[in-house]
């Protein structure tokens, strides 16, 4: 059943929509609609070098240290030492290929046991 002011309210949804299309589609269309080559300051482009790594910290270290919003209180953590072995695998591999994988792997090796074995 429709109410009196659905037909209202349809319309600014509609509307709405439509704004935040066409600010996307502005956005990011920004760079192609001039014609003359445009080139970040060398200060944002070193700071964008960064960026990937810290969305990544971003990401993992809640998933790590964290459990239902609140800090690990104890060291009986599979994750912690997963983390611990991945991250001294990549820095022992560090510049040779499959670093990353070998990364995973040694992470995995360290926590399926802990978490499937100790119940950690």
């Amino acid at each position: 059943m429709m109410g009196p002011n659905s037909n209202g309210s349809d319309l600014w949804t509609l509307a709405v929509i439509i704004g935040l299309a066409l600010i996307t589609v502005l956005t990011r269309c920004f760079f192609f609609m001039s014609n003359q080559p445009w080139h970040l300051p060398h200060w944002a482009q070193r700071g964008l070098q960064y960026a990937p790594i810290a969305a990544l910290a971003a990401v993992v270290a809640p998933e790590v240290f964290m459990t239902q919003g609140q800090l690990i209180t104890t060291w009986q953590d599979a994750r912690i030492y997963a983390a611990l072995a991945g991250a001294a695998y990549f820095f022992w591999r560090k510049g040779q290929g499959q670093a990353v994988l070998g990364t995973i792997v040694s992470g995995m090796a360290v926590y399926l046991p802990l978490h499937l074995g100790f119940g950690w």
